[in-house]
């Protein structure tokens, strides 16, 4: 399985992200997976908490949860989503990413547990403090962690987003997540939409495609986050 290589388009604040990290778990048992942040809410999209987001973003977690079996806390919908002082920024979550793929190689365990600290416990992930604490929760040297971060926040990251946008329009990704196989012969677009809330059918199809990429299935019902911000 090392000649192919799964690349996952995400968003720390992009709930069918979170609804796809089962898919990510076990593709991550099958080949190599590396992560691209897009920046949902980075620069001029971060947000404010406020009751309009709140009631935005409520609809989708509900159907992302009867699609993925993904577990949604009180801790973020009556917690978080009504701390008016929070504010959703993509860049320092991303930037943490990088960090611990620099410092431990665990970048992607990263992200999958800021997922469950955001969605579950209600945390702020965009908090340096909050992202130190993940981190640390898995076994990452703080201080290592801690200069990493600030290293990639002031010179990496929004290079990172940029270079992740360039694969997208390169790549015809509309939105996150997606998922591009690469192969010695390209990259092919998976349908991740067919297989959420199975995991283990997602790990089968791609061992039946590699080394040699074939179609994929069949489009299921549309979801994901476009580039800029998530849509019902």
């Amino acid at each position: 399985m090392s000649d192919a290589t799964l690349h996952y388009i995400h968003d720390p604040f992009c709930g069918w992200c979170y609804g796809a990290a089962p898919l990510v778990k076990a593709a991550r048992a099958v080949m190599p997976v590396r992560a691209h942040g897009g920046g949902m809410m980075a620069g001029a999209r971060r947000q404010r908490v406020s009751a309009q987001l709140r009631d935005y973003v409520l609809p989708h977690d509900r159907r992302i949860a009867q699609l993925t079996g993904q577990c949604f806390g009180d801790a973020y919908a009556d917690g978080l989503l009504r701390d008016t002082s929070a504010v959703f920024d993509s860049e320092p979550a991303i930037a943490a990413v990088l960090a611990a793929d620099e410092v431990a190689g665990c970048g992607l365990d990263l992200l999958a547990r800021l997922q469950e600290a955001h969605y579950v416990e209600g945390l702020r992930i965009a908090d340096e403090a909050v992202l130190v604490g993940q981190a640390s929760a898995l076994g990452i040297d703080s201080g290592a962690f801690t200069e990493a971060l600030h290293r990639v926040l002031a010179s990496e990251v929004q290079a990172h987003i940029a270079s992740t946008r360039e694969l997208m329009a390169r790549t015809g990704a509309q939105g996150f997540p997606t998922f591009l196989l690469e192969t010695d012969t390209g990259f092919t677009r998976v349908d991740a939409a067919s297989f959420l809330g199975q995991p283990q059918r997602f790990a089968e199809w791609l061992r039946a495609r590699v080394p040699a990429t074939q179609s994929v299935p069949a489009a299921a019902e549309a979801f994901g986050c476009g580039p800029d911000a998530c849509a019902i």
